[in-house]
């Protein structure tokens, strides 16, 4: 196995004091300060009386939501695929079989047991991407509280 040397770049006195990084960085937030106090640009919303609703950037991604079809049932077919991608392991699907006298009995599997855990949900969006038959949406809500059990 062979060894690779990379070589370092020489780094001059003030680079070496980080200087350049810290001043580049003074100024950036310098300039945001001076442009926020002249009033050309707003950076604090002012979040109960001011809402997204009107702004809502069109790539957010809100709580993962389960979406049912035209007859009402759950497009979820249980194949566990958002399980198995989602990096916090929030997801946990319990498959079962369709009842023999339904119509759809030997096409698809129905959850028994879907649950996302929204407090380990990072709102990726893998589980959404990975869906073959669309089940999970990502909701538009930003509001999103809650009460214990």
């Amino acid at each position: 196995m062979a060894t690779v040397t990379v070589q370092r770049p020489k780094l001059s006195l003030a680079e070496k004091l980080f200087l350049p990084g810290v001043l580049k960085g003074l100024a950036i937030t310098l300039g945001h300060a001076l442009r926020m106090l002249r009033g050309q640009k707003k950076v604090t919303m002012q979040y109960p009386e001011e809402r997204w609703d009107a702004n809502l950037p069109e790539h957010y991604r809100g709580a993962p939501a389960l979406v049912t079809d035209e007859h009402g049932r759950e497009r979820c077919v249980s194949c566990q695929l958002c399980e198995f991608i989602c990096p916090p392991r929030a997801i946990t699907i319990v498959p079962e079989e369709i009842p023999g006298d339904d119509q759809w009995a030997k096409v698809e599997k129905q959850p028994k047991a879907f649950e996302i855990d929204m407090i380990r949900c990072i709102y990726c969006g893998m589980c959404e991407e990975v869906c073959p038959e669309q089940a999970i949406f990502l909701r538009k809500d930003y509001a999103i509280t809650g009460t214990l059990p």
